[in-house]
C-alpha cells in the first residue's frame, strides 16, 4: 500500500466531474493532503476586518483534490479513514452580513483570529475552547455533468460540517463516477453543531485519509463511523447516518428512516423494534443550519448498544 503527498494548489472551489484528478492512488492507499485555510489562503493572522471584507468570495472551500481511486465505479462505496487531521496554530471566525443563522439580529460584520496551542484555544477567556480538527467538506465528485458551488452538500457528501469527521474517524460516500473523484477542505479547529455564525474556527491543515473501495455495495447518503475515545462524545464510539435538505424536518425524517434501515439490514432488527430503538436511543443533530437553502442533519447511534460489526 503505497503513501502519497498531494499539496493544495492548485485548488477548486466548484464540483465537476470533468475537473482533471491530480493524483491517482489505489485501493488500500494514504495520501497526506495539505488544505489551505476556507478562504483560500486569502486570510491570514494579522488581517484587519476592512482587508477580510475585501476577499474574493468566489474562492471559498478552496478543496484539495480531486483524487481518483483506482478501481472505484458508479455502484461502489468509497471509504475513507481520516487518520489524521492536524490544524496549524491559528484560525478564523467571522460575522458575514446576510448570512448565519440568526443573520437579523447580527448584521455587522466581524472578523476575530484564535490562537490554537495543542488541544485547546483560550482566545475568548475565560472560556477554554477543545480543538477537534475536522474537514468540514469531503467528498466525491457529484454524478452530474455541470459545475456546482460547493457550499451546498448533497448525497456525494461535501459540505455537511459534520464535526465528528475528526482523527479517527471513518467517512463513507457512495461513489457516482469513475475513480470517485474525491476532494476536501474547509478545516475547522473546532465547530459546534449548526455552525450557527456560518463559520467553525476556520485553518489551514494537515489533513492525512487511507481509501478503500467496497465494490457493488449500495449506499444511499454519506455514513460516518467514529472510534472509541476521549475526544467523541460518545466513549465508545457512534455509526452517524447524514442527510441534507431545503427541509430540515425532512432532512431528519430521512435521516432517522436511513438509521432504521441500518438497524434491519446490518444487525437483524425488525424495522419497527429498530423505530423504537431510534426513539429511545438515537441523537438527532443539525450538523449545519447555515448553507442556506440546505440543512445537515446528523442522526447518530452509540456502538456501545450494538454488537460490534463491520459493515462493508
Amino acid at each position: 500500500m503505497a503513501e502519497h503527498s498531494l499539496n493544495a494548489e492548485p485548488t477548486h472551489s466548484l464540483w465537476n466531474r470533468a475537473l482533471k484528478p491530480r493524483l491517482r492512488v489505489a485501493s488500500g492507499d494514504t495520501v497526506h493532503m495539505e488544505c489551505v485555510d476556507s478562504s483560500g489562503a486569502q486570510v491570514h493572522p494579522a488581517m484587519t476586518l476592512a482587508e477580510y471584507l475585501k476577499i474574493d468570495r468566489s474562492r471559498i472551500h478552496a478543496l484539495t483534490g480531486p483524487i481518483h481511486v483506482d478501481g472505484a465505479e458508479p455502484g461502489d462505496i468509497l471509504q475513507v479513514d481520516v487518520l489524521e487531521v492536524a490544524h496549524k496554530g491559528w484560525g478564523w471566525t467571522s460575522v458575514v452580513p446576510g448570512l448565519g443563522f440568526l443573520k437579523q439580529r447580527f448584521s455587522e460584520p466581524f472578523f476575530f483570529v484564535w490562537k490554537m496551542e495543542g488541544e485547546f484555544s483560550k482566545s475568548i477567556p475565560p472560556a477554554v475552547v477543545p480543538l477537534r480538527p475536522f474537514c468540514g467538506v469531503m467528498g466525491v465528485a457529484p454524478g452530474e455533468d455541470g459545475e456546482f458551488r460547493t457550499r451546498p452538500p448533497g448525497i456525494f457528501g461535501g459540505n455537511m460540517d459534520v464535526r465528528e469527521l475528526c482523527t479517527g474517524a471513518t467517512l463513507y460516500l457512495p461513489v457516482l463516477n469513475r475513480g470517485a473523484l474525491f476532494s476536501a477542505g474547509d478545516a475547522h479547529g473546532a465547530q459546534g453543531d449548526g455552525e450557527v455564525c456560518i463559520n467553525g474556527i476556520e485553518c489551514p491543515a494537515d489533513v492525512t485519509v487511507r481509501f478503500q473501495v467496497h465494490k457493488q455495495r449500495a449506499l444511499p447518503g454519506p455514513l460516518v463511523e467514529t472510534p472509541a475515545g476521549r475526544k467523541h462524545e460518545s466513549a465508545g464510539g457512534e455509526w452517524i447516518v447524514v442527510e441534507s435538505s431545503n427541509d430540515a424536518a425532512g432532512a431528519a425524517r430521512a435521516a432517522t428512516s436511513r438509521m432504521i434501515d441500518l438497524l434491519a439490514e446490518r444487525w437483524g432488527l425488525d424495522p419497527v423494534h429498530a423505530y423504537l430503538l431510534c426513539s429511545v436511543a438515537m441523537n438527532l443533530r443539525f450538523s449545519q443550519v447555515v448553507n442556506e437553502p440546505m440543512f445537515t442533519v446528523s442522526a447518530a447511534i452509540s456502538k456501545q448498544i450494538l454488537p460490534a460489526r463491520k459493515l462493508f
